[in-house]
């Protein structure tokens, strides 16, 4: 019987968004969508999805939780367009209306095993003064029209943004068929040779 050579190699994604620091804000959610090649598509979990509204807690971190759990697997032939988790924090402004507090993006690691990443979070600031005071005015902000665009390159380079806050994430990543499709995930060197990525 012949070995079979696979079409195609998997790469599941699990973890956590673990949490969020805002200093300034409380009482936030944070939405989160995966962003993926041409190549890539979903086999099971979630594409996206929204956690709870967290508040801060009494104690001197003032860490927002949401321990939102992450599940997808992904199929690809080759790697290009290696997905990304893409976050958006929003909460309540001055006068109750929800408003984005965060956008930010990262690669989903390349490598299996356990992984933390933190994500610097950023908003689209106005470009003039004027906007600004009407903004707060009226609790319009300037927002991307699809947070996907953050994990994009193309016409950002015109927006103006402003840090603030950070997102803590947690994954557990899963590879098959990855080396059988002459793909190495691990770190280069002899001291892979021994313990080689699944798959």
């Amino acid at each position: 019987m012949a070995a079979s050579n696979p079409s195609v190699f998997l790469l599941t994604v699990n973890g956590h968004i673990e949490g969020a620091n805002f200093p300034e804000y409380d009482n936030l959610y944070c939405k989160y969508c995966f962003v993926y090649g041409h190549d890539w598509a979903p086999t099971t979990g979630l594409e996206e999805g929204i956690t709870q509204i967290a508040s801060k807690s009494s104690q001197a971190s003032h860490r927002l939780i949401w321990n939102f759990p992450l599940g997808t697997t992904f199929k690809s032939t080759n790697p290009s367009g290696w997905p990304q988790l893409v976050v958006s924090v929003y909460g309540p402004d001055v006068f109750g209306n929800d408003v984005v507090r965060g956008y930010g993006a990262t690669h989903i690691p390349f490598t299996p095993g356990q992984h933390t990443k933190t994500i610097p979070m950023f908003v689209p600031e106005p470009t003039w003064r004027l906007q600004k005071f009407t903004g707060w005015l009226t609790g319009r902000r300037p927002e991307y029209t699809d947070p996907k665009v953050v994990a994009q390159g193309e016409g950002r380079e015109v927006t103006r943004v402003h840090s603030q806050g950070f997102v803590s994430v947690s994954f557990l990543i899963m590879t098959k068929d990855m080396k059988k499709m002459d793909y190495e995930t691990g770190p280069s060197g002899p001291a892979n040779k021994a313990s080689a990525t699944s798959g």
